[in-house]
């Protein structure tokens, strides 16, 4: 018989035996240092680093660069590093949504080379107009991510198998439209130039931070206040407060740093707005729900009622047109497409930024945000190796070794959950 605490009226478990059993995500944290520390103890023994790792990283990075080549963190370098992670990044969006399934797609380079492609060859050889050809571009990713979804979903054909032909079939296909030039150079100041070219103001980024703290700030009291009024466990008011002051620290600073360059380039602003997107709907609505439940446990969505094919065709179709902005992100960039575009180390760095940013290669864990994160690191990686002159081998390895000690967090923070499971009883 279990130990038992008796009271004047009723019976009352022991408060020791209570919070073993107890939910760690359901305890309500208390608006204090030492209870904010509790919460980050308890995340770090139940495996759920976050993006702690990846901050430390970034700021190592940033020290060890800087204190090499002090041009490493000026303004027009950071600005950039912002606008050149936009292509890889905008993949890594899609990415990870595959991810998300305990999927991959091998695909997304070549997909991301055959809308840039069809992109030039639109707006260069056959004069069609450049928005035209730009929604056009993003089109035939769509269609091209719906197909692969549909084989893998419907007929039951493995994902890798599927993307694997999708990077044979859609990087040759790229090949035959390039034709003989191998190349076709853009407008240096059409709208596709503009994609990369433009940077604004510095009180429009001003005005983007105070904008996005007040949207911060509103989403999260008002999700606070209808899980007081269910009497769910809340953030308290000093903790919102908390959070929304660390999440200025990096938004001012990166809008003071780029305006004393040129401004906030377009190009960030697009991949952020992007990631946010994204961000929300799989936290925010029934669909992105459906494809963490998918990527937990197929099955157990299935007998849930899920509509487990009809989210794997979507996934994969929102992954392909990602990668195709992707690509004409790197036409706007080099003023070209060529038969190298996204044929290149887009597709590996695109996989390695998504991973080093925090989502599971196991599925059903990560978010958007870790295209930012591990893109941002990659490209710091890329940008402080160029600035010391390195040869591209160095970075490949380098790039290895942080994918590498990702994948093994990873692992390590997976084994502490399921530990952390059966410990909690």
């Amino acid at each position: 018989m279990s130990q038992q605490t008796h009271e004047t009226e009723g019976v009352e478990v022991s408060e020791e035996n209570t919070a073993a059993r107890r939910d760690p995500r359901l305890l309500a944290t208390v608006a204090s240092p030492s209870g904010w520390w509790d919460a980050v103890k308890r995340n770090l023994k139940g495996g759920e680093l976050g993006p702690v790792p990846v901050i430390v990283g970034l700021i190592l990075i940033g020290v060890v660069f800087q204190s090499m080549n002090d041009r490493f963190l000026s303004p027009q370098n950071l600005s950039n590093l912002t606008v050149q992670i936009a292509a890889v990044g905008l993949m890594t969006t899609g990415v990870i949504m595959v991810l998300l399934l305990g999927e991959i797609d091998l695909s997304i380079g070549s997909v991301s080379g055959l809308s840039a492609g069809v992109l030039a060859v639109l707006a260069v050889r056959h004069g069609v107009s450049e928005w035209t050809a730009i929604g056009v571009a993003v089109g035939i990713g769509l269609l091209v991510g719906l197909l692969h979804g549909f084989v893998f979903a419907k007929m039951g054909v493995p994902a890798f198998v599927v993307t694997l032909a999708g990077l044979l079939g859609w990087q040759g296909l790229h090949l035959y439209l390039m034709g003989s030039d191998g190349s076709i150079n853009t407008s240096a100041s059409g709208p596709i130039a503009m994609l990369t070219q433009t940077y604004f103001v510095p009180v429009v980024g001003w005005f983007l931070v105070i904008v996005a703290l007040i949207a911060y700030l509103v989403s999260v009291l008002v999700a606070e206040r209808r899980r007081r009024q269910a009497r769910l466990p809340y953030k308290p008011l000093a903790e919102v407060l908390f959070r929304a002051a660390l999440l200025a620290v990096p938004l001012v600073g990166g809008v003071w740093i780029l305006n004393q360059y040129k401004g906030v380039p377009l190009a960030f602003l697009i991949f952020v707005g992007f990631v946010v997107v994204l961000d929300l709907v799989l936290r925010k609505t029934r669909y992105g729900r459906m494809v963490y439940a998918v990527g937990g446990n197929s099955e157990a969505a299935r007998r849930a009622g899920i509509r487990v094919d009809l989210i794997r065709i979507t996934v994969f179709g929102i992954a392909s047109t990602l990668a195709a902005i992707g690509g004409i992100m790197l036409v706007s960039r080099n003023f070209a497409a060529s038969v190298s575009t996204g044929g290149g180390a887009e597709l590996m760095m695109a996989i390695a930024a998504a991973v080093i940013g925090g989502t599971s290669l196991f599925g059903g864990r990560g978010n958007a945000y870790s295209a930012l994160l591990g893109g941002l690191v990659l490209g710091a990686i890329t940008s402080g190796l160029l600035l010391l002159q390195m040869d591209t081998s160095v970075r490949f390895m380098i790039t290895a070794a942080v994918l590498l000690i990702a994948v093994i967090l990873d692992a390590v923070s997976r084994r502490g959950r399921k530990t952390h499971a059966r410990g909690g009883g």
